[in-house]
């Protein structure tokens, strides 16, 4: 079936903000007596939403967080993403794209909007740009529904579409949705083992650099990119021949 449509995820694929986000909320983490590096909140917690993340920690350590624990990890970020940088190549790549793209998210509305305004990136994507919480079932990732909300929105099958992610949890939230995944490991937040981990949720390559993803993937045009084109750029990148 051939290819109809990419999918992105934000955070740490288009737009440097995992670390950040990370280093924020070690920060606010530290102040209630929870110690947690940058590092280990980007490998455990990457692509999971802040009230999720609160869930997760009070399960396992017993700590009950503020009401406004959120609120405030959220106001924070809010001054410090408002300048964050993008991925590097992420400009070059997009201007190789030939097939219908769009944004699907964790991240709410109004911080997509002030990460990717200033990169220039809103106005290459919008109005697809599908933040989970705010469209279809408004379920976030790990949970598939905001993948097959895009899907349908484009009117392509879900084994149509390819989509880049950057962790465990939004590339098994894209395999659950049937659709293909490439990882990427570009961010500052990259660890190791991160490309393992990525594969092991179902990525069928993962890649570091955002070039590779326009310049072989998507080079063809877009009527004549499918699974062929998609198969030879796999097997090219398993043999380190790109």
């Amino acid at each position: 079936m051939a290819l109809s449509l990419i999918i992105f995820d934000c955070d740490g694929v288009l737009v440097d903000s995992e670390i950040v986000a990370a280093q924020i909320e070690s920060e606010k983490l530290a102040e209630l007596g929870l110690e947690f590096s940058p590092e280990e909140i980007s490998e455990r917690f990457a692509g999971l939403t802040l009230t999720r993340i609160t869930e997760i920690l009070t399960e396992e350590t017993g700590v009950h967080f503020p009401d406004r624990f959120v609120a405030d990890v959220e106001r924070e970020s809010d001054v410090r993403l408002a300048k964050v940088a993008t991925i590097q190549g992420v400009h070059d790549m997009l201007d190789k794209l030939d097939l219908p793209r769009c944004i699907c998210s964790n991240s709410m509305m109004n911080r997509l909007q002030l990460m990717l305004k200033p990169a220039g990136l809103w106005d290459r994507f919008r109005p697809y740009v599908f933040p989970s919480r705010e469209v279809g079932t408004k379920r976030g990732k790990p949970a598939p529904d905001v993948f097959l909300y895009a899907c349908k929105e484009f009117g392509v099958a879900p084994e149509e579409a390819i989509v880049l992610e950057d962790s465990v949890h939004g590339v098994a939230a894209a395999v659950a949705a049937g659709c293909r995944v490439v990882g990427f490991t570009g961010g500052k937040h990259s660890h190791r083992g991160h490309a393992d981990s990525l594969t092991e949720a179902g990525a069928e390559t993962v890649i570091s650099r955002l070039r590779r993803m326009g310049a072989h993937i998507v080079d063809a045009p877009a009527d004549q990119v499918g699974p062929e084109a998609v198969n030879a750029y796999l097997d090219l990148k398993r043999r380190d021949l790109l």
